[in-house]
């Protein structure tokens, strides 16, 4: 009896494919004990939850392709919201101060960025300590206390509203964010040089990439990424909490991770971040369908997570 042997190629192949096959048999799981789950209000509904996930996930995976880790994500999220809904409580244009919101996530990302490619402090110590600071920032801003005294018809489209009346705007946004990045890691020098720079730092500043330029363009646009989040859970709650977005980097990493994107930098891929994105969100409505608590809901969650990052050392060793 023949042996059938993978070819390096044909191998990669199937490992992208891995979270792709394991969304589907999970939806058709779920749709077989929940005849809830396969209606269009119920899809778009878990697309739209997913959407935050996936917005920071999509700047999550260039800083793990780089090798590092963002930990202050949710707190970027918190302190960007916070500055957006003072703006609006105080009659800001909803334009000026989104995109106020925006510029001061990137700011955040670029600090980030700043410690570790010039400070060389370890990624994981820079942006837990930022992180601790960025959430006391938004407890001083907001006064501790829930920003909901302002009303624009224009923000709240921005995570209550439809495009053609079908699709919800946070997802319209998802997917425009997911072509942006495609391209970015796809088809430009500087994503290349993400690949380059997680691969192997020194053989890439030998080649003439500038990786400490590289880390703070990465950090940057995470932070970025963290506050356009923001922009969407504050629209659509219309308030900003100073505790929003507490544990959100968790599942953001969760989502790259299971996506297929390596922790340890140089090999991954966005339409992996966004089918993780999509896996977590299927999951938690599907347990919600289910009436799985959510103290169980947790444990599963980690175990999903736990197994991806198996897969991933397996992936590795086979490689």
């Amino acid at each position: 009896m023949s042996q059938v042997t993978l070819t390096p190629g044909s191998r990669a192949t199937l490992q992208k494919l891995g979270p792709f096959v394991a969304l589907l048999i999970i939806s058709v799981a779920l749709s077989i004990v929940s005849r809830d789950f396969l209606t269009l209000d119920n899809l778009l509904n878990v697309m739209r939850q997913a959407s935050i996930n996936a917005l920071i996930a999509f700047g999550m995976t260039l800083v793990i392709l780089l090798g590092g880790i963002d930990l202050s994500a949710g707190s970027v999220l918190a302190l960007s919201s916070v500055i957006i809904a003072t703006l609006l409580s105080t009659g800001t244009p909803a334009i000026v101060a989104t995109l106020a919101g925006l510029v001061a996530g990137g700011l955040m990302g670029f600090a980030n960025g700043l410690v570790i490619s010039k400070g060389k402090v370890a990624p994981f110590i820079a942006t837990l300590g930022s992180m601790t600071v960025l959430r006391g920032l938004a407890l001083v801003v907001s006064n501790g206390s829930p920003i909901s005294s302002f009303n624009s018809d224009f923000f709240s489209l921005l995570g209550g509203g439809y495009v053609a009346r079908l699709l919800p705007i946070p997802v319209v946004l998802m997917l425009a964010m997911f072509g942006v990045f495609w391209v970015l890691l796809r088809k430009t020098v500087f994503g290349r040089h993400i690949y380059a720079t997680g691969g192997n730092a020194e053989s890439a500043k030998l080649s003439g990439v500038k990786v400490d330029r590289i880390q703070l363009w990465v950090y940057t646009i995470a932070g970025v990424m963290s506050a356009l989040a923001g922009v969407v859970l504050t629209s659509r709650l219309n308030s900003a909490q100073p505790t929003a977005g507490t544990g959100y980097e968790l599942d953001a990493i969760a989502a790259v991770v299971l996506g297929g994107t390596s922790l340890t930098g140089g090999r991954g891929w966005i339409f992996g971040t966004l089918v993780g994105a999509l896996l977590i969100g299927v999951l938690n409505n599907g347990l919600n369908l289910l009436d799985v608590s959510s103290f169980y809901q947790q444990v599963i969650k980690g175990i999903v997570i736990l197994l991806a990052v198996l897969i991933d050392r397996g992936n590795k060793k086979s490689s």
